[in-house]
């Protein structure tokens, strides 16, 4: 067995992964592991990718640009034209991101899961102030991110973001493991909620889709090109932006500078596309929700 494999073995024990990836101090390698990742130094830069490398299935094949400055230009990378198809269903929100199922389903009243038996509630997650009446008894979608993976999000319609809410937070492990075993977790970590309204003439049109975008462990920063913002551990600017930023279906609309998870919120009328489920991956622009009322 490789060393490779030993390590992967090793890391597949839920107590060690759980303690090795939660009990350190979260915020202080966060921050430690976002200085490293700005580093634009040419051996820093290969070193660093080379251990993610060892660690992760990084496939840079369809990346833009195969060599990079620094290990957050790996990180937030670009993907070569065409990489990504969107799909044009009038009646489908696509995935706004390459992830993993990991939950999806009813929103029962205003409680969701992020896992068997660890409930939230929209409350708890967007706060107690916010308008919650579009997404009672509707439907989510939560789109894990490896580290790996293709780490920008996208518009999954054509919308206007109306409103942003920044959440400063921890910085938990998001990978199932930590999900079994932390309580609201989405709701104690660092997150943005995106508050959109879709445009068209299709019956879906004006209807209220809510995107929250949720950090971890390690580079835990988000960036909103439409704002010109990045949200971080650090960040001491508003926490509630109003907005008039248009997009369409597939537009880019920022990045993670590290993988994690997107929630999407949907009305009631909206279910999970055929074929999908829990533990499905998903492309971007990959058809994701679609409309049947």
């Amino acid at each position: 067995m490789t060393l490779r494999k030993q390590i992967h073995k090793v890391l597949a024990n839920e107590d060690l992964n759980f303690l090795l990836t939660n009990r350190l101090p979260r915020r202080w390698l966060t921050q430690m592991v976002g200085r490293l990742s700005q580093i634009e130094q040419p051996l820093v830069a290969q070193a660093s990718i080379a251990i993610w490398k060892f660690f992760s299935a990084l496939d840079l094949r369809e990346a833009k640009q195969q060599h990079f400055k620094s290990m957050h230009a790996c990180f937030t990378r670009e993907l070569k034209d065409g990489a990504r198809s969107i799909d044009p269903s009038a009646d489908v929100l696509s995935s706004p991101v390459d992830a993993i199922i990991g939950a999806a389903g009813k929103i029962e009243g205003t409680q969701v899961f992020q896992a068997k038996g660890f409930p939230y509630t929209l409350e708890d997650l967007l706060g107690p102030e916010e308008d919650l009446s579009a997404w009672v008894d509707g439907s989510f979608v939560t789109l894990r991110l490896t580290s790996s993976m293709y780490h920008r999000f996208h518009a999954p319609y054509d919308c206007t973001v109306e409103k942003v809410r920044y959440f400063s937070g921890d910085t938990w492990n998001v990978n199932p493991i930590a999900l079994k075993r932390v309580e609201k977790l989405f709701c104690k970590n660092e997150r943005a909620f995106l508050s959109t309204r879709l445009n068209g003439s299709s019956t879906m049109a004006g209807q209220r889709i809510a995107l929250v975008p949720v950090a971890a462990i390690l580079v835990a920063s988000i960036r909103l090109h439409f704002l010109d913002v990045l949200f971080h551990m650090g960040y001491q600017g508003a926490k509630t932006i109003a907005c008039d930023a248009a997009f369409t279906k597939g537009q880019e609309m920022g990045w993670f500078q590290h993988g994690s998870t997107v929630i999407v919120l949907a009305p009631a009328g909206f279910a999970l596309c055929e074929g999908l489920a829990q533990g499905t991956q998903v492309r971007m622009g990959q058809a994701l929700l679609r409309w049947r009322s």
